[in-house]
């Protein structure tokens, strides 16, 4: 997928601010750098509209700007030379395979990164396995829900789960997570599908589902997340800011969902929830 790139010059301060304001439009992924902050946006989903969105907050904010295109072809050269490993105490340790292995961890993930998700997500992927890291997933139904790379549906298997969903709209994230199957030998395990929710057999129903997008998606989806969760099941959120978690914990438990343990990393989120009895 082509992406748009809006290249924001401010401090820190306005940035979070911005990222903030970016995040109720289609922009899906930021980073940081000192003062600056990009912000991607999918080429499909930018119009002129978005950028005098944009302009209108300089009303409001004091930052300069400039869009550049970023065709997939660089898209993945971008990815691959942001992508550090992610280190979570001595549970958990995922690499690209051009790093060396990390000795004494519980587990070890080896993935060849393909496809773009900005340094801001490995805040939100390491608070899920955070998360993951006192849940018991043995003989548990999984879904991984936009799987990217693949990384939380493989730690599922590794750690028990022999049946599991991974399902991503993007056909790039499907085919480098069948990838990354194989290379982690957890292929026989996970089950990949390339769409949304309704992609998934409609009879499919999870004990855990694991979530790390972004809030719209969630909120867009989560008559069906709910359904999809058996009772009693364990839900995990993250891929959204600080100052969503309210509307997001407000629109969980209207929809019958009670409300776990949290944690925030820079500025994100992440929620353990579960489906009531």
């Amino acid at each position: 997928m082509d992406y748009i790139m809006y290249e924001f010059q401010t401090d820190s301060t306005t940035s979070e601010m911005l990222i903030a304001f970016l995040a109720e439009l289609p922009f899906d992924t930021f980073e940081e750098d000192k003062n600056v902050l990009k912000a991607y946006i999918p080429l499909s989903e930018h119009n002129s509209n978005i950028e005098k969105e944009v302009t209108a907050l300089q009303s409001l904010f004091q930052f300069d700007f400039n869009i550049k295109n970023i065709p997939y072809q660089n898209w993945n050269k971008i990815w691959e030379s942001n992508f550090e490993p992610i280190t979570v105490g001595n549970f958990c340790a995922i690499r690209a395979d051009f790093h060396p292995q990390f000795p004494n961890f519980n587990h070890q993930i080896t993935i060849n990164p393909e496809m773009a998700f900005g340094t801001g997500h490995h805040a939100t992927t390491f608070m899920m396995i955070e998360l993951m890291k006192n849940i018991d997933f043995s003989n548990k139904k999984v879904l991984d829900y936009g799987c990217g790379t693949g990384i939380l549906a493989i730690l599922a298997a590794k750690m028990g789960s022999k049946d599991i969903d991974a399902v991503d709209i993007e056909k790039p994230a499907y085919f480098n997570t069948i990838e990354n199957n194989k290379i982690n030998d957890v292929h026989q395990n996970i089950n990949t599908y390339c769409g949304t929710l309704e992609n998934i057999p409609k009879e499919n129903t999870y004990d855990i589902i694991l979530a790390n997008i972004n809030r719209n998606v969630i909120l867009a989806t989560l008559d069906i997340i709910y359904e999809k969760l058996n009772r009693g099941g364990t839900i995990l959120f993250s891929g959204f800011l600080k100052n969503d978690t309210n509307t997001l914990k407000e629109a969980l438990s209207k929809k019958g969902f009670y409300i776990g343990s949290a944690k925030n990393k820079e500025k994100w989120i992440a929620l353990k929830a579960y489906k009531r009895y």
